[in-house]
């Protein structure tokens, strides 16, 4: 049996697919290699590899009609929020058509197990309080709307074809291999080029930063011994807001807030995210390992020993 992986190419997918390989666990990439996926970024000597867009259902429906596959974990999306702001549809044709033709896959070829990674925006800005599994969803941008979106499609294909499903919402990730249009790789790439950051509003906005190697060993856990047709919750309790994240990294390399620029505030911008993860750690007994000092550290370390990142390949 073989575990499918989609958007394998990317940043938590390739984490996450090069865990598998390491495990021993037979893995199967698919990833349509846009501009936030790079092939480099897994092991394509010991994990097969289909270039494949998930809208794509003629396609897709090849790789299990290739292979008998027992699992599929998808991390396939759009996921950036000033892109969804700027131009919905492909969000909608991603995030939920594309997720429509995986379930499709699921019921036709009889798979056993599919796992949506997805993500705590679903539940919208918290002032105070935190969202637990079965808080109500409230999303504020297109990204998030799509991705709640498919939670609920996920569910009522659970309810109708009786398929079996998980839904994962990881809280803020960061790490290694992350494209450079999120914070933190951003402004490691703005320092690189000794050219301003930029911050929306006054930097305030709160998010919880969980490093994805702590996000991957909860995946793992959830698709190994996780209660099926359930969601989890993943978080590590760091919270930090975008100011306290730029001068963490300022601070590493010896700069100050001189490098600081704040920009015009995002469009419907949540202020807070806060969840839950109580679930995971009294079933499966995890919890975040890597605090943000350390995650932080790792991270501008690897990015430092790859220079060469910032040139992504087309």
């Amino acid at each position: 049996m073989s575990t499918v992986i989609t958007g394998a190419a990317g940043f938590i997918g390739s984490h996450y697919a090069n865990s598998l390989m390491n495990l021993g666990i037979d893995v199967i990439a698919v990833d349509c290699l846009t501009y936030a996926g790079k092939l480099s970024n897994i092991d394509t000597e010991k994990i097969k590899f289909y270039e494949i867009d998930i809208r794509d259902k003629e396609r897709l429906e090849k790789v299990f009609k290739e292979n008998v596959v027992d699992t599929i974990v998808n991390f396939a999306a759009e996921t950036h929020v000033d892109n969804s702001i700027n131009n919905p549809a492909p969000f909608l044709t991603t995030n939920i058509l594309g997720v429509t033709n995986l379930l499709d896959c699921v019921a036709k070829f009889n798979i056993e197990k599919f796992i949506q990674i997805s993500t705590d925006e679903v539940f919208g800005s918290l002032k105070t309080g935190f969202a637990n599994e079965s808080a109500r969803l409230n999303p504020s941008s297109p990204y998030s709307a799509s991705k709640a979106s498919a939670e609920l499609l996920i569910n009522s294909y659970h309810k109708t074809y009786k398929i079996n499903t998980s839904i994962i919402r990881l809280s803020n990730n960061y790490g290694p291999k992350q494209y450079d249009e999120k914070l933190i790789p951003y402004t490691l790439k703005q320092i690189s080029k000794n050219m301003k950051i930029g911050i929306y509003g006054d930097g305030k906005n709160i998010r919880e930063w969980l490093y994805v190697e702590d996000a991957v060993e909860a995946i793992n856990a959830i698709v190994l011994n996780g209660k099926v047709n359930e969601s989890y919750n993943v978080s590590s309790g760091e919270f930090k807001n975008n100011l306290e994240v730029v001068r963490e990294i300022l601070k590493f390399f010896g700069m100050n807030d001189s490098m600081i620029e704040f920009v015009e505030d995002r469009k419907g911008h949540d202020f807070r995210y806060a969840i839950d993860s109580s679930k995971i750690t009294n079933e499966l007994g995890w919890k975040a390992e890597i605090n943000f000092e350390n995650g932080i550290s790792n991270t501008i370390n690897w990015y430092l020993g790859n220079r060469n990142w910032w040139e992504r390949s087309k």
